[in-house]
């Protein structure tokens, strides 16, 4: 990351970089979802979906590519802010660790940083996440769609119970972003670090920067999974199936299901997160560079 930038910058390139990552992995996204929240098959049936690939092209031969990007309006309206804020909130994190020392942050403190930057995302998160979700798992064909967009299923979620409908969910995303986001930001320092001579070029520096990127998003991903499943679960339930929340979540799935339900949806989610991480940081690196070339003073 480019240091001498300044946060408005890093704001913009922030943005940037998360749209390049709706774009990359959303289609994936929307296969993890759906294998997530599919019912489970009443005896001597076979399960809505065979696996990622039969998910995918059910998707797919029903509702055409376009059924690959439901929902994705949710994250693209909460994209920028919400790098914005989880950069901001790691550049403040190792503020706060490091103070005025000039010694490199160890693997703990980076990790730590990370963390507390998970902490400021939910705001956002949380209801894109929700909205996302609901939006993901409607059926296409003559199937009756109950949101027409991200504005209804808003407005009728809020009718229905109010701002704690839309934020359903937000102690299972902090669950998720907090641990994720540390294991996220420590990966990418680390292997960058690794990555990068002192006498880098421009071009080994963006590969490396690309690279890490990618190598972030999975180590995100493996710690994020099984809280990632329960919010899912949690988001997309019709009220009163959870009363005690995330708890009640667990506990069925525990029941009905085993451990390795934790870890439903994570072939599309690791198909995903190299390109779309690798995506992420390819565009904050181009767009800091742009910034940088036609406004170097700001």
């Amino acid at each position: 990351m480019s240091e001498q930038s300044s946060p408005f910058k890093y704001f913009l390139s922030g943005g940037f970089g998360g749209v390049c990552t709706v774009l990359a992995g959303h289609p994936m996204d929307t296969v993890k979802v759906r294998l997530q929240t599919m019912p489970l098959p009443k005896p001597g049936e076979k399960p809505l979906y065979g696996g990622t690939w039969d998910c995918f092209s059910k998707t797919v031969k029903q509702e055409g590519f376009r059924g690959l990007y439901k929902g994705m309006s949710a994250p693209l309206t909460g994209v920028a802010p919400i790098f914005a804020i989880s950069f901001f909130g790691f550049g403040l994190g190792k503020k706060l660790i490091k103070g005025d020392s000039t010694e490199p942050l160890s693997k703990t403190e980076l990790f730590a940083a990370g963390a507390f930057s998970g902490i400021f995302t939910t705001s956002i998160m949380a209801p894109g996440e929700r909205i996302k979700c609901l939006l993901q798992i409607q059926q296409g064909g003559n199937a009756p769609k109950k949101y027409s967009g991200m504005a209804d299923c808003a407005k009728q979620l809020y009718a229905e119970g109010g701002i704690r409908s839309i934020y359903k969910g937000s102690v299972a995303t902090i669950l998720r972003d907090v641990p994720a986001s540390g294991v996220y930001f420590m990966t990418y320092e680390l292997v960058k670090e690794k990555l990068i001579p002192e006498d880098a070029s421009a071009q080994v520096k963006m590969l490396a920067a690309i690279t890490a990127g990618g190598c972030a998003g999975i180590g995100n991903w493996i710690v994020a999974m099984p809280a990632d499943v329960l919010k899912s679960r949690l988001q997309t339930a019709p009220e009163g199936t959870y009363p005690n929340g995330i708890r009640d979540v667990f506990k069925q799935l525990m029941e009905k299901e085993g451990p390795l339900a934790l870890y439903k949806g994570v072939t599309p989610v690791m198909l995903r997160a190299f390109p779309a991480n690798a995506a992420c940081f390819l565009g904050f690196e181009m767009a800091i560079k742009f910034l940088n070339w036609v406004a170097p003073n700001v």
